[in-house]
């Protein structure tokens, strides 16, 4: 872990904790500003602590507990210590209308709901409401007012943007390193890891394709991480590209965990002057 460097404070399907070894090989304190279009739980911005970043993500209710828990951490972990763990509890919660409570309610209500849900899902229902079941017993505990200030004291120095990836991509310029982790589109098939919100579709590859060739032309650097797939193929042309390993817990059982492969996808801007 680099000096500064804190766990995050959410659980998320997909995260690629186990992969900050190799991430973090593609960065360096040289870079202006670290860029993640698609957050989660921001693995990787909070293990390398940079000094400056955007952070964006088309889930508006987790782009709003990230700038609640930057604006307020005391509030929001005051609210978070009045949950308590188990089923019909969680259930309860699940239950409340985020828009009839308070900002720091509803951030700790995020995160209540995303510790104790069934593997770290982000799901809603056609109403729009969250509705993935409990995770059991086992499902770990709730981040302490210590860690989400150390997170809050992070989170102090980014900008945060609601929208789609092309929204933040935007903000970009040479000098920034931008990390890229969409959702899986494989063969225009939703995988069960993928949160919420809308299909991440094969149109969308494509889009993400034409920002990686644009982010190249300006001569900013960036690193995509996908599933080994057609699209991954697609994605990749033309690109730096390493192959790398994963546990993958598919139904969210230990004894159903598989391997398979990723692509890293890389450009790296030249040097000013090289």
């Amino acid at each position: 872990m680099p000096c500064g460097g804190v766990r995050p404070f959410l659980r998320w399907a997909g995260s690629k904790r186990q992969l900050l070894p190799i991430l973090v090989t593609y960065w360096n304190d040289k870079y202006d500003r670290y860029v993640e279009p698609f957050v989660g739980s921001a693995c990787l911005f909070f293990h390398i602590a940079p000094s400056k970043a955007i952070l964006g993500d088309l889930n508006a209710e987790l782009i709003g507990t990230l700038r609640e828990l930057k604006k307020n951490p005391k509030e929001t972990s005051a609210c978070l210590k009045q949950f308590r763990k188990g089923r019909k509890r969680y259930l309860a919660v699940r239950r409340i209308d985020p828009a009839s409570i308070s900002t720091p309610e509803r951030a700790a209500r995020f995160i209540y709901l995303n510790r104790f849900c069934f593997n770290g899902l982000y799901r809603t229902n056609t109403a729009g409401r969250f509705n993935v079941p409990y995770g059991g017993e086992k499902s770990g505990s709730l981040p302490s007012k210590e860690h989400l200030l150390a997170c809050s004291g992070l989170l102090k120095k980014t900008t945060l943007v609601a929208g789609d990836f092309e929204k933040v991509l935007e903000c970009v310029k040479p000098g920034d390193f931008v990390y890229m982790d969409p959702p899986f589109s494989v063969k225009a098939r939703r995988v069960f890891n993928e949160y919420d919100g809308s299909v991440f579709s094969f149109d969308d590859v494509v889009r993400l394709r034409g920002c990686m060739e644009d982010l190249a032309i300006h001569n900013i650097s960036f690193l995509v991480s996908y599933a080994e797939s057609d699209e991954a193929d697609f994605l990749k042309r033309g690109f730096h590209t390493e192959v790398v390993t994963v546990r993958r817990n598919i139904a969210g059982f230990s004894d159903n965990r598989v391997h398979s492969h990723e692509l890293l996808i890389s450009f790296t801007a030249p040097k000013k002057g090289g």
